[in-house]
Parts: structure tokens; sequence; C-alpha cells
């Protein structure tokens, strides 16, 4: 059960093996295939970075893990496997090749249309500094930290700087914020036919600091003198196991419930806001968490949520529609905050950004004449009564 053999490109590596029994078993690790550095210079480290094969056929990234903080071994799984190459365990089957190979930075298809924070910087400096420019000298520190308030400013309102996340919610009803979570834009949750069911924040509860009291009602410390506090708080558990959340008009079967409800007019003047079965959340900012009712155990939520882009170095880019706003937004920045710099040069460069910022957001807008065309042809739609 040796190694066949390896294709090294310019830009990627892989590594190819036999599998000789159903078991799938390499290196002691059942249904793996283990990267090496014989054929890997620089292992990869996360799925993302690559793609796995059997007989040619591409298996699905839920049908496997890849520790690359570990062994970097792949592990193969039962979930979503193909029954041409695989078991139903999701090894490979007997005597097929399975082939790992790093996707090429040539391949991370979209990023095109972005540039780096560096070469923003970069190509600020032989633009606008320098003899005989508009900015005779500047530290490249200084550049580097406007541009980058520059993007964190027009990733709120310009950029395309909203993401998302999906996850299972937990028995615990708690979700932890992005690292780079700004504000949130939707939260829903996706049914069996995967439409996003919006879910209402709930305004009329939270988590609040629970304090501990002994039996006399006083507060309890600690050695150092701070305030002891429980994990959640009694508002918190109490949200967390209410039924209320479950109920709907539709779950009304009872033929004196339905007259209480409907022809009683028991709804009349119900907030529109508490008027969905969906469910609800809650954000507690400090404690980073995003707290569900319990309707919603279990379910799959998805998270919208706005990023400055300023969460990793890799992430710092900007769109080429918008590149001409971050240079004029920097070369504002730094004149406006020099000292002995004529007004009018400083009024010259913030009509300039404002200029080239709303033209960044007309380019970003993405409008396009035919859809709006398809999408106001409903418009015209006689509204009977």
């Amino acid at each position: 059960m040796g190694l066949l053999g390896t294709t090294t490109q310019q830009s990627y590596y892989q590594q190819s093996q036999t599998f000789t029994n159903a078991n799938g078993v390499i290196t002691g690790s059942s249904g793996g295939f283990r990267l090496t550095t014989a054929y890997f210079p620089t292992l990869p480290t996360t799925e993302a970075q690559i793609e796995v094969f059997i007989n040619g056929i591409q298996i699905n990234q839920d049908n496997y893990a890849f520790n690359g903080s570990g062994n970097y071994d792949v592990i193969f799984s039962s979930t979503g496997i193909n029954s041409d190459v695989q078991e139903t365990s999701g090894a490979p089957k007997n005597g097929l090749n399975v082939l790992v190979r790093e996707i090429a930075s040539t391949e991370q298809y979209g990023n095109y249309q972005y540039i780096g924070i560096n070469n923003i910087v970069n190509n600020f400096i032989i633009s606008y500094v320098g003899q005989d420019k508009i900015i005779q000298k500047v530290k490249r520190a200084d550049v580097f930290f406007h541009a980058q308030r520059a993007l964190a400013e027009m990733s709120y309102d310009t950029l395309r700087s909203n993401k998302s996340q999906e996850i299972e919610i937990p028995p615990a009803l708690t979700m932890i914020l992005p690292h780079d979570y700004v504000n949130y834009v939707k939260i829903s949750w996706l049914d069996n036919d995967g439409v996003e069911r919006l879910l209402l924040p709930a305004r009329k509860t939270s988590n609040p600091k629970a304090i501990l009291q002994d039996s006399s009602y006083d507060y309890l410390f600690d050695a150092d003198g701070s305030l002891l506090e429980s994990k959640d708080s009694d508002t918190w558990t109490q949200f967390q196991s209410s039924e209320s959340n479950n109920t709907s008009a539709n779950n009304i079967s009872d033929s004196e419930d339905i007259d209480k409800t409907f022809f009683l007019g028991q709804r009349y003047g119900i907030a529109p806001e508490y008027a969905s079965s969906n469910g609800l959340f809650y954000i507690d900012d400090s404690r980073g968490r995003i707290y569900f009712s319990s309707n919603l155990s279990g379910m799959t939520v998805k998270l919208n949520y706005i990023s400055d882009t300023l969460g990793l170095d890799g992430e710092m880019q900007i769109h080429k529609f918008a590149e001409e706003a971050m240079y004029k937004w920097i070369a504002h920045a730094i004149i406006a905050t020099r000292v002995n710099t004529p007004e009018y040069l400083v009024a010259r460069f913030k009509k300039e950004r404002f200029a080239a910022v709303r033209t960044a957001k007309l380019r970003l807008s993405n409008l396009k004449s035919e859809e709006l065309a398809q999408i106001m042809r409903g418009k015209s739609k006689q509204i009977k009564h």
C-alpha cells in the first residue's frame, strides 16, 4: 500500500495513493489519508486549501475532515458518500486511487476583482508622495493607518462588506458572534426548502449580569473585593425554558380557542413585531453571544452581518470599483491632519473624496436595467379588493 506518485506543478502539489482493503486503513487512521512533506513542502492547514478525488471523482467536503494542526490526515466519513467509489463507511473502495490536491492560488476564483491594502499603500506612495507632488513626505505607517480607517469607514455603507455564517443551534440556544462582527443585517432560520425565515429581535428580554447574593440578600464578593456574578441570569434561564414561543395561530385546534382568538377579537391590536412564529433572538454584545428562543433548538440559523474587513490581514482588500475612492480618502486624511495646510487644498480634496465615494457607490450598486425591468413588470398588476 505504498505511495504511487506525485505530480508537482508551478502553482500546486498533489499526492496519490491506492487503497488495498475495504476499510482503507492508512498509518493507523481508519479511513484516512496522511499528507507528508515529501509531496507538500508546505503542508495545507485547512480544508479550503485542498481537493480530494477518488478515481478522478471529486469528493464533497462534507464527506471528509482534514486535521491541519495535527498529523495532517484526511479522514473520510459516511456523510454524503459517492457509492460508485466509496464504501458505506466513506472509505474508498478496494484498489481505487485517492488523490489529494492543493488548490492553486490562481484558482481562488473571484479575487481578481479586489486589490489588497498593501498594494493600495504602495500605489498611493508612488503616485501621491514625493518631490513636486501634492504630498512631499509622509511615513508609510501614516499612510497605512489612514488606509485602514478608510477601509473600515467605507465598509459600513459603500463596500460589499456583508458576510454570513450558518450554524445549527445547540441546546444552549446561543451563537458566538464572528470575530469581525460590527452589526447584524439579518438573522433567519432555514426551512426544509432552504428558504430563509426572518427572525425578529426580542426587545423585552435580555441577559443582565446576575449578582450573587447570600441568604440575607447581601452581595457576595471575592477575595479581591469584586462582585461575584452568575454565568447566566434568571431572565435568560426562564426565557430559554419558555414554551410560549412555540405557539402560533396554526397550532390552534380547539373550537373554543378559535372563537376567543378570532371571533372575540383577542388578537386585535397585537404588535406586528410579535405576530410571528418564526422565533426570537437578542444579542449580548458584552458576552459576544446571540441568544435564541427555545423553538429554534436544532434549527439551522443564518447570520448576515457587517464587517469592517480588518479582522485578518488576508481580508484587508478593496474592490477595484472603489480603488480611486481609497486614494482620495487617504490623501484628504493626510492633508487635513497637517499643520499649515491651506484650507482651500483641504476643501478641494474633501470634495474629490466625496465625489469618488459617490462614484464607488454607484458602481458597486450593481444595477442592471434588464433585471430592474423584470421586477418593475410586477408593479403594473392590478390590485383586486
